[in-house]
């Protein structure tokens, strides 16, 4: 066994033992039926349950924290957290800027998963889409193409535009994980830009979505989600080079 074994094994089996600590916090968070806003054991209770040290609840509870399963409030306690996908959208956001100096794949896949689910819920949005709500998704559009005939950018109405169009499904859990895979979108776009022409293209695609919506019909919708994603992709790929 070489001296770099010797230590990387310890460390492994300390990361090993660390990940099954904070699986066990879950577990107990379950087992007594916690929900959001509860307050959790205090460190001394985890310590005696759990059969660690305080410092080694500590480091789990931290590392908890960042994941976003529970809420160290300081001086009150530690609470069972809210649902939060702040720090997903964070680390998916460095993942995939960082991906842009060599090549850009994991960008692209995330592309790939954000389209998959546009396209393949499209249909189920369509039909739970009302005339008011296609007032909205046009005023959005035409805001959109104002923008780029002006040569601005439009994040905000691009961002509203594919929340509102999924909106109807009334599906929190697809709402945050939209958000959070646009949020990514958007910082990797305030990276690289868009030309002139791309923000018409863009715009003009948003139009021809919208007006399959209109028709009712799923399959064009689909298409052109599919279309318009496509047309990012390959901006994306350009500049992975």
């Amino acid at each position: 066994m070489t001296l770099d074994s010797q230590v990387i094994r310890p460390a492994r089996l300390a990361s090993q033992r660390m990940h099954a600590l904070q699986n066990d916090i879950m577990d107990l968070i379950l087992r007594r039926n916690l929900d959001v806003g509860n307050a959790m054991p205090t460190e001394s209770e985890l310590c005696a349950e759990l059969g660690v040290g305080r410092n080694t609840v500590r480091e789990a509870l931290k590392v908890l924290q960042a994941l976003g399963v529970v809420e160290i409030r300081h001086g009150f306690g530690t609470f069972v957290a809210a649902t939060s996908f702040a720090s997903l959208g964070s680390s998916l956001a460095f993942r995939g800027r960082l991906s842009l100096r060599h090549g850009g794949q994991e960008a692209l896949e995330l592309v790939d998963v954000r389209q998959a689910l546009e396209s393949g819920l499209v249909g189920s949005a369509i039909d739970a889409t009302t005339e008011a709500d296609i007032v909205i998704l046009d005023e959005l559009v035409t805001a959109m193409e104002t923008r780029a005939q002006q040569g601005l950018a439009f994040l905000e109405e691009d961002q509203e535009f594919h929340r509102h169009l999924y909106t109807p499904l009334r599906n929190e859990l697809l709402s945050n994980l939209l958000e959070v895979f646009w949020n990514v979108y958007r910082q990797i776009h305030e990276e690289v830009g868009v030309e002139q022409h791309g923000l018409i293209e863009s715009a003009q695609q948003h139009r021809e979505i919208l007006d399959a919506v209109v028709h009712r019909d799923k399959i064009l919708a689909a298409e052109r989600i599919n279309l318009h994603f496509t047309g990012i992709r390959t901006h994306l790929t350009a500049l992975g080079g």
